[in-house]
């Protein structure tokens, strides 16, 4: 079947688009069908999208599906910026931040102009997990609560079955094991080494419970029960943490506040208590802070992370203090899901970002993790410098509309 038959097979519904790769000589004739069909059909022309160096033979196994190319996001470098971690080791980092937002960049910049003139930003890992938590359904409240003594008093049998599905993963604790009338959510919870894991612990829990529907009469509504909580806003993982839990902070002499940021520590402090403290509390916000998606976002396209995780890496809090006119500044990031190997970080666009920060690979990822929350800091202290002295306007309007 050449070509055309197949487009027109696709147009009359007598094929499927995930179909063409059966009847296709090759993954990027099968690209090509599919852009064409899509062309003709939405009568658009695809130049840009069909136009990239991406493996994506390699791309179609284990990425993406009905593919018909590739978008392109530009990505600039922010740097340097001096981290003092227990994995990066006082050294300097050029960050990879792609992103369409003018002064995006510009502005992580000059965070990390600042922080690097003043010695360095402290980055620490405080916690590493990943969580998956089913929904179970029980014939009663009473029989719930027997159910959540199953898993406890059978932690150790679930952990060797849980850990007998992959060789990186270990389960670390069931808890909190929710009851809500004769619904159970146990929140399983693993460490998950270089990988960001979801798969591997859906797997490892998906393997556990075939014990309780063969020891018990428990029913298994769902896999996800939404008390893990993966990619959206929520106060269990803002609190108990989730991925990687992270931490860092600075001190900034008053000299290098007033010369780089154009303000003082009073004012930043009072900026980031209105607006990040007050202002998130009393809008019902998750997010103290400014703007980590931001940061976040542009790294995560960089590096090929799972970038739906950006809602979950926007939890956290910043925090400021005027010590005798130095800046104490800090960022708190409970939950930030990240990778070094597999998913979206073996696309060369990903791994080669990823090269730029020495991160790629297995046996990287706290140290990718402080190069993130670091990054974070520098955004979020720019703008809030900028907030500070009144150039957030001026800032967007110069180089965002230019």
């Amino acid at each position: 079947m050449d070509k055309k038959d197949i487009i027109q097979k696709l147009k009359n519904g007598e094929m499927k688009l995930y179909e063409v790769d059966k009847y296709s000589s090759s993954t990027e004739q099968a690209i090509d069908i599919r852009r064409e069909f899509i062309e003709e059909t939405t009568n658009t022309k695809l130049n840009t999208i069909s136009n990239y160096t991406l493996d994506m033979e390699s791309a179609s196994k284990k990425n993406i599906e009905n593919p018909i190319g590739t978008i392109q996001i530009p990505i600039g470098v922010a740097g340097p910026l001096r981290i003092n971690g227990e994995y990066t080791e006082n050294k300097d980092f050029y960050v990879p931040l792609a992103t369409s937002e003018g002064a995006l960049v510009a502005s992580v910049n000059r965070g990390c102009s600042t922080i690097t003139e003043a010695g360095g930003v402290n980055a620490r890992v405080i916690d590493d997990k990943m969580t998956r938590a089913p929904v179970i359904k029980a014939k009663s409240g009473v029989q719930a609560i027997e159910i959540k003594k199953w898993f406890e008093d059978n932690f150790q049998k679930l952990k060797k079955i849980a850990e007998s599905t992959t060789n990186h993963g270990k389960l670390l604790k069931i808890d909190p094991m929710l009851v809500v009338g004769n619904y159970i959510y146990p929140r399983f919870v693993y460490s998950t080494g270089d990988s960001m894991g979801m798969n591997m612990v859906t797997i490892a829990t998906e393997k556990v419970l075939e014990l309780l529907l063969n020891e018990t009469d428990a029913q298994l509504i769902a896999l996800s029960g939404n008390a893990c909580v993966d990619k959206k806003p929520s106060s269990i993982n803002l609190v108990e943490g989730r991925g990687k839990t992270v931490i860092a902070d600075i001190i900034i002499p008053e000299e290098i506040v007033k010369n780089k940021l154009k303000t003082t520590a009073e004012a930043i402090v009072e900026v980031n208590t209105a607006k990040n403290l007050i202002g998130s509390a009393i809008s019902g916000s998750m997010g103290f802070n400014a703007h980590f998606a931001n940061m976040i976002g542009a790294i995560f396209l960089a590096t090929g992370q799972d970038i739906a995780h950006v809602v979950e890496g926007s939890l956290g809090i910043t925090t400021a203090e005027d010590r005798d006119g130095d800046l104490y500044f800090s960022v708190t990031m409970p939950d930030l899901p990240i990778a070094t190997i597999g998913g979206g970080t073996s696309l060369k666009t990903a791994n080669e970002s990823l090269e730029i920060l020495g991160v790629a690979g297995s046996g990287n990822v706290k140290k990718f993790a402080e190069i993130v929350i670091a990054t974070v800091l520098a955004g979020e202290l720019s703008l809030m410098g900028a907030l500070a002295a009144g150039h957030l306007a001026r800032a967007h309007k110069e180089l965002g509309r230019a």
